[in-house]
C-alpha cells in the first residue's frame, strides 16, 4: 500500500511544471522563506543516500584541515620553505587548506560578507533586475546555475560575475555590493599571485610557472545566500562536487556547513575568524597530472541561517581562447605518463556546466 502511494504522489508531481514556477518567481529560496514555507518543496529533496553519510568524528580520525600561517613569508626564507612543504603536503592529500595572515584586512573580508548579504535582503524589485539564466550577462543573479538538469535543487541563492580579465563597468555591478567587490577582488587576485607563486615551487617548478599558464588570468566571483532551512534534513546547500577552475578562494562566515570527502567521511571545515579557505580545482589537478587533488565537497542545509560565503574562482571560465592546457611536460615521464588529453579551459568549464552537480567528476571525461 505504501508503495502505491508513493506512486500516486510521484505521478502527482511535474517536476520540469514544478522548476519553472519557482524559476519564474525570480526570489529564489530566499523567496520561499519569506513566505513562511514550513515544508520544502519536492524539486528540492535529495535522496537520503545522498545527505545520510555519516559526518566522521575528527577526533577519532586524527585529521583537521590545515591552516598555514602566511605571514613574514617574504622576510624568512626558512618559512617560505617551511610553508611550501606544507602547501604540497596539503594539495596532494586532502586538495584544502586555511590561510591566515593572507595579507586582506579583516574589515574587508566583514564588508564582503555583508555586501552579499545587503544584495539578497535588498527590496525583491531591486533584485529581481539581476535575475537571469542568460550566462552572458555581466552580473547573474539566481537559484542554481544547474536548476533544470541537476538530480534536486539545492537550498541556496547565487550571484556572480566575472571580475577577470574583463571586468564590469562599476555601473554594472549591484549598488548593494558594488565598492566592496571590486575591493575584495583586487586583494584575491594579489593573494591568488601568491599562492600560485608557491604552488609552482611545490611541484618542483619556477616560482612563475603557473602564472605564466595563465593559471590567474581569470577570476569569476560567487556570492552565496543560504537562507534557513525548516527541513535541512531533506535537502543540501550545495550537492557533492569538486571545482572546475584552477584554485578557488573562499570566504565563508561563522555559520559553518561545509565538508569534505576524506577517506568516504565527510569531514567539517570550521570556519575561522578572518581565515580563508584555499582548494585545488580541476584544472590544477589536470596541468598537475593528479600530484595535486581536486577534492569533492558540499554544503549542509542548516537551520541557522542565513549563511554567506563569497567563492572566488581562478580560470578565464566560458571565455574563447585557444590556448590548451595539458599535464605540465617537467611533471611526466616513461614511468609517469600524462593521464589527460589537452584542452581548453572554455572546453572543461563548458562541459562541466552542461553536467551540473550531479556528483561525477568531469575529469573522467578527459582521462586519456
Amino acid at each position: 500500500m505504501e508503495a502505491i502511494t508513493e506512486t500516486i504522489d510521484s505521478l502527482k508531481f511535474d517536476r520540469a511544471k514544478e522548476l519553472k514556477a519557482f524559476d519564474n518567481t525570480k526570489t529564489g529560496v530566499k523567496g520561499l522563506v519569506d513566505a513562511g514555507v514550513d515544508n520544502i518543496p519536492q524539486i528540492f529533496i535529495i535522496p537520503q543516500d545522498n545527505i545520510t553519510n555519516e559526518t566522521a568524528d575528527i577526533k577519532n580520525m586524527n585529521f583537521s584541515i590545515p591552516v598555514i600561517d602566511l605571514g613574514d613569508i617574504e622576510k624568512d626564507s626558512r618559512k617560505h620553505q617551511d610553508i611550501v612543504e606544507k602547501i604540497r603536503d596539503a594539495s596532494s592529500t586532502h586538495g584544502f587548506f586555511q590561510v591566515v595572515n593572507h595579507g586582506i584586512p579583516v574589515h574587508v573580508l566583514e564588508e564582503m560578507l555583508l555586501g552579499v548579504r545587503r544584495f539578497n535582503e535588498q527590496d525583491v524589485e531591486v533584485k529581481k533586475q539581476f535575475y537571469t539564466r542568460d550566462f552572458t550577462r555581466k552580473v547573474v543573479y539566481n537559484s542554481n546555475f544547474d536548476l533544470y538538469t541537476a538530480p534536486a535543487a539545492n537550498w541556496r541563492d547565487t550571484f556572480f560575475c566575472f571580475m577577470a580579465p574583463n571586468p564590469p563597468l562599476s555601473k554594472e555591478l549591484p549598488a548593494a555590493c558594488r565598492d566592496i567587490q571590486f575591493e575584495y577582488s583586487g586583494h584575491v587576485m594579489s593573494l591568488g599571485f601568491k599562492l600560485f607563486g608557491l604552488l609552482s615551487e611545490a611541484l618542483g617548478l619556477e616560482s612563475n610557472r603557473l602564472i605564466d599558464m595563465d593559471c590567474a588570468k581569470g577570476l569569476t566571483f560567487l556570492g552565496h545566500y543560504y537562507p534557513a532551512c525548516p527541513q535541512p534534513e531533506l535537502t543540501l546547500g550545495a550537492s557533492k562536487h569538486a571545482d572546475d577552475g584552477f584554485l578557488t578562494v573562499l570566504l565563508q562566515d561563522q555559520i559553518g556547513g561545509l565538508q569534505i570527502l576524506h577517506e568516504n567521511q565527510w569531514i567539517d571545515v570550521p570556519p575561522i575568524p578572518g581565515a580563508l579557505v584555499i582548494n585545488i580545482g580541476d584544472l590544477l589537478q589536470l596541468i598537475s597530472n593528479d600530484k595535486f587533488k581536486s577534492v569533492e565537497h558540499r554544503v549542509l542545509a542548516n537551520r541557522e541561517g542565513p549563511r554567506v560565503s563569497v567563492a572566488c574562482f581562478f580560470s578565464t571560465s566560458l571565455m574563447p581562447s585557444s590556448k590548451l592546457y595539458a599535464p605540465i611536460q617537467e611533471l611526466i615521464s616513461e614511468d609517469n605518463p600524462a593521464k589527460y588529453r589537452e584542452t581548453t579551459v572554455q572546453e572543461y568549464i563548458s562541459y562541466s556546466y552542461s553536467k551540473g552537480l550531479d556528483g561525477i567528476s568531469p575529469l573522467l571525461h578527459f582521462k586519456i
